[in-house]
């Protein structure tokens, strides 16, 4: 029984962080697959998240993921996108945590959702972000429309994977996560060595 109650929760944090981590890469792109599945009847939303699969909801969020996506695709307009999305990928990240997670308290289910779910999508926007930096200084923007497609996919697959195999989808988000993480954390270093060095040679 416990070892039975255990996979459940442990499938419950797979799906939530799958789906948190794929609003680090799209914001809206996530709550239109929850939307969606709450509809099949695929997915079970927590207590006051059932707005999500209402019709109202489901035309709203289709609008807005057809709207975040294309705009990824004006140029220069994804860099000052990516000004805001990381603050609004880390609260968009816990509320898809905390709607998905089950069999939690409130209190503890919106800790999990906020730690876990906001910090996945906080590191993979941030990630994200300092790629697309690199990419408009060294193709001049034009390699950026390449990179918002791998992204939307991204979203796309992270969030389908997290409905349809959470465990899958948690190993998935935990390789992401920590690989992001180290490769950022390498190049802000070596970004903040050179102003140094640059500071000390002037």
């Amino acid at each position: 029984m416990e070892s039975v109650y255990t996979m459940e929760v442990l499938m419950s944090v797979g799906l939530g962080l799958g789906l948190a981590a794929a609003c680090g890469f799209r914001v809206f792109v996530p709550f239109l697959a929850m939307s969606i599945a709450s509809r099949a009847g695929h997915l079970d939303l927590s207590e006051r998240f059932d707005w999500i699969a209402s019709d109202v909801a489901l035309g709203v969020l289709a609008l807005a993921t057809v709207l975040e996506i294309g705009s990824y695709y004006v140029p220069w307009l994804d860099n000052l996108l990516d000004t805001v999305a990381t603050p609004a990928a880390v609260v968009a990240g816990t509320v898809a945590a905390a709607a998905t997670f089950q069999g939690t308290s409130p209190l503890l289910g919106w800790t999990l959702a906020a730690i876990g779910g906001g910090g996945a999508a906080g590191v993979l926007q941030t990630g994200t972000t300092l790629l697309r930096g690199l990419s408009s200084i060294s193709t001049a923007g034009f390699g950026n429309p390449i990179l918002s497609t791998a992204e939307a996919g991204g979203a796309a697959s992270l969030a389908s994977l997290a409905l349809l195999l959470p465990l899958v989808a948690l190993l998935v988000v935990m390789t992401l996560v920590l690989t992001t993480g180290v490769k950022t954390a390498r190049f802000l270093g070596a970004r903040e060595q050179r102003r140094s060095e640059m500071h000390r040679a002037a």
